[in-house]
């Protein structure tokens, strides 16, 4: 069952107009926390609040903070949102958003008709983390490229809680975002990932995709219980909805878990078991050695006979990324720690690049 504590905010640490970040006194302790503005009255230093202790009391390294669910001290003075359509419904949570395709929506009309991405490339990742790799190796190579990013539910829902999001947005490696199903906070709101990968094509007119749940991956050591599965039914989707679907590979050689090891098992059942379609499959380019555990691992698990394999160069992605003094990382390791798994997120972004009209 989820937590509920109150206590009084002492610190406000980082404030944005999606996000702010703070400490509260609970009891003893000083737990810090984050809130959510869309879904609070103002917030500062002294104010009494109810904190959702959850994954804090649970010792998760996801969600391992307190979140702000109400401000005892603002009342309930909070501005109704635009829209009709409800996201995480039936929660006491639920918030109603203007979702791109509703009646009610400037973009309705558009997205009532379309029913194509008009062969636009769609980098669908394994983990949020290799967003922004994926981006810049669509920008390094079509620097004129608008990049939109579709963020599914599958991990966290507001869109507010990316940092990494929020620096490529400022670095200008994505141009527009959308959130989808159960996640909200993108420019664009949309009911899922199909209607969202259209809203992106025609309403932000973006020229190519990158498709990747929240921060927050979920993995439950067993064949199917993890988020990137998702991965698969995403390509598809992209396929089915005339783009360019392409599959970044997770790979990693300094994970302590075998089943990571080289290409992730969750990349591997996401490509045999959970992708119906054919689809592209970005290699990147490795040193000789490891190259060669990635070949076999794909060709021992019928990548190649499934897909289209296609190697490609993803270091320009990775110098683009370095040169505007952003610092990837994931699950707590830097890019140099593990350089594979984000070359292989660029080097998807470069292939997608490819299918962009005058690339």
């Amino acid at each position: 069952m989820a937590s509920f504590r109150q206590g009084i905010v002492t610190e406000i640490t980082e404030r944005h107009a999606d996000l702010i970040k703070c400490r509260v006194q609970l009891g003893d302790d000083q737990l810090p926390c984050s809130a959510f503005p869309a879904m609070l009255t103002s917030l500062d230093e002294g104010d009494e609040v109810i904190v959702n202790s959850t994954g804090v009391e649970l010792a998760l390294g996801t969600g391992g903070e307190g979140f702000i669910v109400w401000n005892l001290s603002k009342g309930d003075d909070v501005p109704p949102g635009e829209g009709h359509i409800i996201k995480m419904r039936y929660t006491p949570w639920q918030t109603n958003v203007l979702v791109a395709e509703a009646p009610e929506s400037p973009h309705h009309d558009v997205l009532a008709a379309a029913e194509s991405l008009l062969g636009a490339p769609v980098v669908v990742c394994g983990l949020h983390s290799q967003v922004g790799a994926a981006a810049a190796g669509i920008k390094a190579a079509a620097p004129d490229a608008k990049v939109g990013y579709l963020m599914t539910d599958g991990a966290a829902l507001p869109l507010a809680w990316s940092d990494s999001v929020r620096s490529l947005k400022k670095a200008g490696l994505i141009d527009a975002t959308c959130t989808s199903s159960h996640a909200f906070g993108g420019d664009l709101e949309s009911v899922n990932a199909f209607s969202g990968m259209l809203a992106l094509r025609h309403a932000a007119e973006v020229d190519a995709i990158v498709v990747a749940m929240g921060p927050g991956v979920v993995g439950t050591d067993s064949r199917f219980g993890f988020t990137a599965l998702e991965q698969g039914p995403l390509l598809d989707a992209a396929g089915a909805l005339g783009g360019e679907p392409i599959a970044a590979l997770r790979i990693s050689f300094v994970d302590l878990r075998k089943r990571h090891v080289g290409v992730s098992h969750h990349t591997l059942t996401a490509l045999t078991i959970a992708a119906q379609r054919r689809c592209r499959v970005a290699l990147p380019l490795l040193p000789d050695d490891r190259a060669e555990e990635v070949d076999e691992q794909l060709r021992s698990a019928g990548i190649f006979d499934k897909h289209e394999v296609v190697p490609i160069d993803g270091a320009p992605g990775l110098r683009s990324i370095q040169e505007k003094g952003l610092r990837p990382s994931s699950m707590g390791r830097s890019l140099d720690e593990t350089p594979e798994l984000f070359v292989a997120a660029s080097a998807a972004g470069a292939l997608g690049a490819r299918f962009i009209p005058g690339v």
